[in-house]
């Protein structure tokens, strides 16, 4: 709270610019290239909020070029020269990883 933005980490940037999106409850996020320059960890975490977000009912749109990330969506549209070359429905990240034991974290 008192650090000017170009105090604080790229994460801590982006999640700032979540929160400021989500302040008006919207139902759709345009998100572009939302984990570029930051580190796997906390892309990771990135796309775990996106994910919550998304089950609570809001729509995200998101735009990247890395293909680790876009394996998160459950639809994946790729774009050539303006043109959709591939449209495709898929099992997000989190659908494929094995379920979490009971009791474990």
């Amino acid at each position: 709270m008192d650090s000017l933005p170009n105090q604080i980490s790229g994460g801590q940037q982006q999640r700032v610019a979540i929160a400021r999106a989500l302040v008006n409850h919207p139902r759709l996020i345009l998100a572009d290239e939302p984990t570029g320059n930051l580190d796997s960890k906390t892309s990771e975490e990135i796309m775990a909020l996106f994910a919550e977000l998304n089950a609570e009912g809001i729509s995200i749109i998101l735009v990247t070029h890395e293909l680790d990330i876009a394996d998160h969506a459950s639809r994946q549209v790729r774009f050539l020269d303006g043109r959709i070359v591939h449209d495709e429905r898929i099992k997000p990240i989190a659908s494929r990883l094995p379920a979490k034991e009971p009791g474990h974290v």
